[in-house]
């Protein structure tokens, strides 16, 4: 990855995560280039020590990695001004949720999807601990798939999947899953609350647990279960609230989620899709 030239066709909060994750793993800022209209994004890309920081996108792309991080909302009106300028070796790594391999190179005006691949981040990776899930086509080439690969893993965790409908399901576990760790450690924190504790030391109990406990399983080689086991002690406290959120049907409160969230995600697909 050492020689190889990647360009940004966004420069949002999650195109400066990872290339920042790049800059601190020993990438070049002379090899990163951030094509975006907003002066906001501009600025943070120069604060970051780049130098190829752009409005729009130069007539022609020839670098080995374009990383497409844009808003779905944008992405038809944003792709196909870049129709013609990319070379024919150049991989495009798409961050986009909710538009297809096939939406993405007819976007972009290319014969077909052999040099596309698809990834899902989240929001961890702006603190490098994110998890991101990739796909690409099975032509697409082990150069490609390596550099975009080594290019997420600067920001965090990576797996493959094999086929577009995997991403739906990523999307609705760790793309989304965030939001929904985020609402139980709020829940946590109200409650500390209403039983007098005051807000900081509540948030501080909440998400320390959350993060020491997050630590304690990806350390271990124990089941999720066991760990849990671990805590419970039996005629316990810990006993006690675990079996009333199984009385409560947490564990079809959560499937029914996932699969809301993997549903809206189809629906995207086919709204944003070309």
């Amino acid at each position: 990855m050492s020689h190889s030239a990647i360009t940004f066709i966004g420069g949002g909060n999650m195109a400066g995560a990872i290339y920042g994750g790049l800059l601190d793993n020993g990438f070049g800022s002379n090899q990163i280039s951030v094509v975006d209209p907003s002066e906001t994004a501009q600025e943070q890309a120069k604060s970051a020590g780049l130098k190829r920081v752009y409005g729009t996108a130069p007539d022609e792309i020839e670098d080995d990695l374009l990383v497409l991080a844009v808003k779905p909302q944008i992405a038809s009106t944003v792709l196909a001004s870049l129709q013609g300028k990319l070379s024919e070796a150049t991989t495009v790594l798409s961050i986009i949720a909710g538009i297809d391999a096939q939406s993405l190179a007819t976007m972009l005006g290319l014969a077909d999807t052999s040099t596309i691949i698809r990834c899902m981040p989240n929001t961890p990776a702006l603190v490098n601990e994110g998890m991101t899930a990739l796909l690409a086509n099975s032509q697409c080439s082990e150069h490609g798939q390596s550099l975009a690969e080594q290019v997420m893993a600067a920001v965090g965790k990576t797996i493959w999947v094999s086929q577009e409908s995997d991403l739906d399901t990523v999307t609705a576990i760790s793309g989304s899953g965030p939001a929904y760790f985020f609402l139980f450690m709020e829940s946590l924190t109200e409650a500390a609350i209403r039983l007098g504790m005051p807000p900081e030391e509540a948030r501080l109990l909440a998400v320390q647990t959350a993060l020491g406990s997050a630590k304690l399983a990806g350390a271990s080689d124990d089941k999720l279960s066991q760990l849990r086991n671990n805590v419970t002690s039996p005629g316990g406290t810990t006993e006690q609230a675990v079996l009333s959120f199984e009385q409560s049907g947490l564990r079809g409160v959560v499937d029914d989620a996932v699969l809301a969230a993997r549903k809206r995600s189809i629906e995207l697909s086919e709204e944003f899709g070309a």
